[in-house]
This record gives C-alpha cells, structure tokens and sequence, in this order.
C-alpha cells in the first residue's frame, strides 16, 4: 500500500522490506533466448509449501518464447543450501538483467517487480519519510543509494520509475 493510499500522500512510513521477500512474487528478467519479458518464480512442481523449500527452487519462464529453466540451491560442503545474494541490477537466482531497469542520474534504477516499484515511488515521492523501528538489520529502504534518497533528485527518480511503468506489461520493444 502507497502512502497516498493510506490517505498520507506526502508520508512514507517504511514497512520494513527486504528484497528477498520481494522476490517471492516473482521477478522480471530479460529472457536469455529472445530479449522479451520472463519471470522468475517459485518452482510449483517441487515446492512443498515449506517455507525453506520456497527459496530453494526457482523457475524462469518465458511467454514470448517458451523458455524455462530451473534453478536449484547449490549444495555446500556440509550439505547446506547456499541462498543467492539479493541485490541488483541483476536476479539473484540466473544472474539474468532485471527486466525494470533503467539509466537515472549516470547509475542504474532496478527493480525485481511492480511491488518494488510501488515501494520506491512511495519513498521516492513523499516528502516526510519515516524510519520505523530497529529490526535488527536493514531494511530495503534503509539500504537504498544515497542519490535514490536525496530530495534534489526526487524528480528525476520519479521519471525513471515512471518510465519503468511504462515496461511492466513487457510490451513496450527496448
């Protein structure tokens, strides 16, 4: 939920994110095979609904041109999972380039999804930012570039973000 919809349009309260939860409704990435829109998500066909088996897993797919592949935890010495980095401008499970990404300010804006991206512009747009209580680690927010945080950018932020909008279908050529 934005800020605007909670009826605070100019204040953002953070909800306290991380990036690995955001991933978890799938990400967009550019398809190895034809350049189109694909998705990474959760692998239906072995998740047994346990939530350490959702990270384990992932299958990428595309629409534009049938391709799949899977994803699989690799195995450490001691026979434990290895999880992927979550950061960017790339996913975290094949590496592949972020689907929303563009250039803004001589760096690059990402995001895995439409949630992330509502997240950023609700940041980025509201002019009284709230930190919310210590958690233990950061957050998303808290971990956002200084030049995505800075208020003399906010304009050009928001126009690469709104640009990114313009992606999300995956119909737009690049």
């Amino acid at each position: 939920m934005t800020a605007a919809e909670e009826g605070n349009a100019g204040r953002f309260r953070d909800p306290k994110s991380w990036l690995r939860a955001l991933s978890a409704g799938g990400i967009f990435v550019r398809c190895p095979r034809c350049a189109g829109r694909a998705s990474v998500r959760p692998d239906p066909e072995s998740a047994d609904s346990s939530r350490h088996d959702f990270w384990l897993r992932r299958r990428l797919s595309c629409l534009g041109c049938a391709y799949t592949d899977l994803w699989e935890a690799p195995r450490l010495a001691n026979n434990a999972r290895a999880l992927p980095e979550f950061s960017g401008p790339n996913d975290p499970y094949f590496g592949l380039p972020l689907w929303l990404s563009i250039e803004c300010r001589g760096r690059v804006l990402w995001a895995y999804n439409a949630e992330h991206l509502d997240l950023l512009e609700a940041y980025v747009s509201a002019r009284l930012r709230e930190r919310g209580q210590y958690m233990g680690s950061q957050t998303l927010v808290e971990r956002l570039p200084a030049w995505i945080k800075d208020g003399k950018h906010r304009a050009e932020v928001l126009d690469a973000i709104g640009q990114l909008r313009l992606d999300e279908d995956g119909t737009r050529p690049r």
